[in-house]
């Protein structure tokens, strides 16, 4: 992988964009990116700019970020964009009626272990088991955990084992429980790696690449009820829930970054090549169209299925619009890494021109 230093100028769409709508993300990533020596003096700087005023946003990131073309290995400089968003499923607290399909919370057997922590060049690298004597051995997987005994470890029950499956691929959500709302939040995984469903209907013959989007997976469960099992058990990985609450439902969930994603503004990416809380400037199209999507997004968000130099996942939100949009985003897109100049000395008259007046 490269990142070949670029220019604003370079950047498709770059003038068109409203920054100002991606400014409360920054400052979001801001709040850890800070303790980074490479970004404690830009974020510093950030903290004095009016997020309001159009000119003093985009005149911050000019003067103070320098564009780096993501270029991945082979000198391809375009890649695979996808979309994501936060599902609503109906939920109770005990298993009764329509309500039979349990979310699971950590199980007390399953070992995490950060590898960076005995082997820091296996940054951001975790292992996953249980303990089998003095050895650890792999977790169960998706199909062993649907036929595992797990009682106890239940979360909440929710009606719909389909939209279940997709609440592990989006890693949270939210539940109508109670007469309220609840926000289901990612907590651990079984630590074997995601398989794609619809790549495993499209090697079958059963899809074609351009029907494997969520709304067509959904329409062939739909047609193919005796075959779920099998095709839910195609993916090994397994994904633990833990119950938040949801004072302002206006907030995203936080993602891997430890921040709330903000829709349409927020990205998942694979933080083992690109830097998790950096600015990224995307330039791809809207979901199923040709239409340009060019805008400033936050990298604060990581997935099992995200892997690779250029591959993005794009938060869509929350709601039907968010849903729908996710489900059908496929493009390709290229991205820009906006990363901290070197402070200039004349930094103090930069801060000053975007100081809110």
């Amino acid at each position: 992988m490269q990142l070949l230093p670029s220019s604003y100028a370079a950047l498709p769409g770059w003038e068109r964009d409203d920054v100002r709508a991606a400014w409360p993300a920054f400052m979001a990533s801001c709040g850890v990116l800070v303790k980074k020596a490479q970004w404690k003096e830009s974020c510093g700087i950030a903290r004095q700019v009016n997020g309001g005023d159009e000119r003093a946003v985009r005149l911050f990131f000019e003067t103070f970020l320098q564009p780096h073309q993501v270029i991945a290995p082979g000198g391809a400089d375009t890649g695979l964009v996808t979309g994501y968003y936060e599902p609503l499923l109906r939920g109770a607290r005990k298993r009764g009626g329509l309500y039979q399909t349990p979310l699971y919370r950590v199980p007390d057997d399953l070992v995490s272990i950060d590898l960076a922590s005995v082997y820091p060049e296996l940054k951001g690298m975790r292992l996953r088991g249980k303990l089998a004597g003095k050895k650890i051995v792999p977790y169960p997987t998706r199909a062993e955990i649907e036929r595992a005994d797990f009682s106890g470890k239940e979360l909440l029950w929710v009606d719909d084992a389909v939209e279940a499956f997709f609440l592990q691929v989006q890693g949270s959500g939210r539940v109508e429980v109670d007469g309220g709302t609840v926000r289901v939040a990612y907590a651990e995984q079984n630590g074997h790696p995601y398989k794609s469903i619809g790549r495993y209907l499209v090697d079958k013959g059963e899809l074609t690449s351009e029907q494997a989007s969520a709304q067509g997976i959904k329409s062939w469960i739909a047609g193919h009820p005796t075959r779920q099992a099998e095709l839910f058990n195609a993916n090994p990985s397994y994904v633990f829930f833990k119950e938040e609450k949801l004072p302002d439902p206006t907030v995203g969930p936080k993602g891997a970054l430890g921040v709330p994603l903000t829709p349409q503004r927020s990205v998942a990416i694979d933080a083992s090549l690109l830097p998790l809380g950096a600015p990224l400037f995307l330039s791809t199209t809207q979901a199923n169209s040709n239409i340009p999507l060019q805008r400033l997004v936050m990298a604060q968000d990581t997935g099992g299925a995200i892997r690779g130099a250029i591959r993005v996942d794009y938060f869509f939100g929350f709601g039907p619009s968010a849903s729908e949009n996710a489900g059908r985003m496929k493009q390709s897109g290229s991205v820009w890494v906006l990363l901290p100049k070197p402070v200039p000395p004349s930094a103090g008259a930069g801060a000053a021109a975007a100081r809110p007046r």
